[in-house]
């Protein structure tokens, strides 16, 4: 997956190798910032408002403040594209810190954030869409703020690489027994016609892709019930399925060496990954003709 040579640096537009920052920038050395990732398909963000939104949330809970406007940065990330010539899949990579200043961990006073963005080609993932995949279960070991963005992603990076030693796609983290979300990505349960998924607490990631499918699902009428569910639920579940923006909506057929129902992905994992083709505008529905 290639880097596209035009990155956006605070508001200006430089090649990729040009882009330095200090030793002292608080990102590296804190991981004191937030970051979104945002789909594109044939040139086209996907949920760009919904993750801008985000992106600001995040970097106010911090009490990170942007210079630029939720408008004026939206229009930087179109102009982005245009600078790069985008017309394929991909996703971009977008990063605030709180700035570069001598090494303190006290908020240094009169600094400017740092944001920079760029585009990396990203083709769908089209054998996990359509056979689903395997995954572990895993404790969730992260902080209590995980609606937060932000850069402190070690807990995730060590549950997504067991479930790789594994030979696995994915790690669902539970609290005590309790299921949160995945490393990556936000976690769906369906029993009975029903979808089970975490409320929306400081415990998980709002998702950009779980909100698209709380509006698939009131189209679909089908039930969504924010309610957590345990690990030994999982167990008896008739569909499971993850969502995030580089997953999109992934059946999960396995979890821990068990097979999730009939081993395949459910009828209603593949209304909604139809519903998401429709609404992400991906002409080749390749879901819908599985």
């Amino acid at each position: 997956m290639s880097v596209f040579p035009v990155i956006l640096s605070q508001d200006k537009f430089i090649h990729r190798d040009s882009l330095k920052f200090p030793v002292e920038e608080r990102a590296l050395q804190f991981g004191d910032g937030v970051y979104e990732v945002i789909r594109i398909y044939k040139g086209s963000y996907y949920l760009l408002d919904e993750h801008i939104d985000r992106l600001y949330r995040s970097a106010e809970a911090i009490k990170i403040k942007l210079s630029q406007s939720k408008e004026v940065l939206k229009g930087l990330l179109l102009e982005l594209l245009k600078r790069n010539n985008i017309t394929e899949d991909a996703k971009l990579y977008m990063q605030v810190s709180r700035g570069s200043a001598p090494r303190d961990h006290i908020f240094p006073e009169g600094v400017a954030p740092n944001i920079y963005a760029y585009v990396q080609s990203f083709p769908r993932n089209l054998s996990s869409l359509k056979g689903g995949v395997s995954v572990i279960t895993h404790r969730d070991m992260r902080w209590e703020n995980c609606y937060i963005k932000s850069l402190n992603l070690l807990p995730n990076v060590m549950a997504k690489q067991v479930a790789k030693e594994h030979g696995c796609y994915e790690a669902i983290l539970h609290r005590n027994g309790l299921v949160t979300e995945c490393s990556a990505s936000n976690v769906y349960l369906v029993k009975d016609g029903k979808i089970f998924t975490h409320p929306t607490t400081k415990n998980i990631l709002h998702g950009c892709v779980r909100m698209a499918i709380e509006r698939f699902v009131q189209e679909l009428e089908i039930p969504l019930v924010e309610e957590a569910f345990l690990i030994e639920d999982i167990f008896e579940a008739d569909e499971i399925f993850l969502s995030s923006s580089t997953s999109e909506i992934t059946p999960i057929v396995s979890v821990d060496g068990h097979q999730v129902g009939d081993g395949k992905p459910g009828t209603i994992t593949r209304k909604l990954q139809v519903a998401y083709e429709k609404d992400a505008n991906i002409q080749e529905n390749l879901i819908a003709n599985v």
